[in-house]
């Protein structure tokens, strides 16, 4: 049976960087509070009009992903964006990436499941892998989360960043590569993250104006329900694929909360030198964070061939999923 697999990853990371003291004069809040609370040190906020759109991101992220796999944009037959922050309402960021890219026998098209986006868009692809309809894919996360941010809500400000990621399939009949995808979501809790309409003005980092939506979070319900799902769906993959956590080589999670990461660790006894994490640096970039870390991860030469990883995410909707990937390269 045909499957995907990885052969090259990506990421891009806006140039500004935005620590916690930095914040300290714009919002009511702490260093020590924000560390203590979620892990993050800092985080890239993007730069109007510096090359750093969504799509910019998403194509810069995309273009480093196909020249590690060898991979020309020519050869792509799909590309899949996971993003709820675009360029504008249509068309679609992976339109915009394919023209940047000229990918011109490409289908291209976004994938809104919030901070799930790309393992969404990672299942998507590798199952049209799987089917024949597709050989070569480019699956991408992307945020500008900075520009649904309300800069005087320190709720939600302190934690959100800027980035994108990126990976390229390709099929294989061997025993690596994407063993599996698990999705689930439930739409009863949709209340616990959204993005409300019509945004009365809000601070930004430089001005106040208007947004056509912004960002709202009820932190510690979402705290909760995130750690339940995030173990129940990592279980789910582990026992599809007769492996424990013994047979893990690095769990890669969404970057979302460091007591989470924390909590998820406990639950499933996995040690956190086994958990690649870097909220630290870049915060909550939401679809972006996994396949961020997972470039990272690649490039540090801690994935090795026949390596296990385990990758679990979870995001507005509710949704949440996970993926077990057999390292190929």
């Amino acid at each position: 049976m045909l499957k995907s697999y990885i052969v090259g990853t990506g990421s891009m990371i806006p140039k500004r960087v935005l620590t916690n003291k930095d914040l300290e004069s714009i919002v009511d809040t702490t260093d020590e509070w924000i560390m203590r609370r979620t892990g993050i040190k800092e985080r890239r906020i993007c730069t109007t009009g510096n090359g750093e759109s969504t799509s910019d991101m998403a194509t810069s992220a995309s273009l480093k992903a196909l020249e590690m796999a060898c991979v020309s944009p020519e050869d792509l037959d799909m590309i899949i964006v996971g993003t709820v922050t675009p360029d504008i309402q249509f068309p679609s960021v992976a339109c915009f990436v394919q023209k940047a890219l000229g990918a011109t026998k490409a289908a291209a098209f976004d994938l809104s499941a919030g901070c799930s986006g790309f393992i969404y868009a990672l299942s998507v692809a590798n199952n049209a892998i799987a089917t024949g309809n597709c050989k070569t894919a480019l699956v991408i996360g992307v945020e500008r989360l900075s520009s649904v941010l309300n800069w005087q809500d320190r709720t939600t400000c302190v934690l959100l960043g800027d980035g994108a990621g990126a990976v390229v399939l390709k099929p294989t009949k061997d025993q690596h590569g994407i063993l599996s995808t698990h999705l689930q979501s439930d739409g009863n809790f949709w209340n616990l993250l959204y993005a409300y309409d019509r945004a009365p003005k809000v601070s930004t980092l430089d001005t106040v104006e208007e947004r056509p939506f912004a960002l709202r979070m009820d932190g510690n319900k979402l705290f909760k329900k995130a750690i339940n799902c995030l173990f129940d769906i990592a279980n789910l993959a582990l026992e599809h694929n007769n492996l424990s956590c013994s047979d893990i080589k690095l769990l890669i999670p969404h970057q979302a909360n460091i007591r989470i990461i924390n909590a998820l660790a406990e639950k499933l006894s996995i040690p956190m030198d086994m958990i690649y994490i870097n909220i630290d640096k870049y915060g909550n970039t939401s679809s972006a964070t996994i396949p961020i870390a997972l470039d990272e991860a690649n490039r540090e030469g801690l994935l090795k061939q026949g390596d296990y990883i385990l990758l679990v995410t979870f995001g507005a909707g509710l949704t949440w999923g996970a993926s077990i990937v057999k390292w190929a390269f």
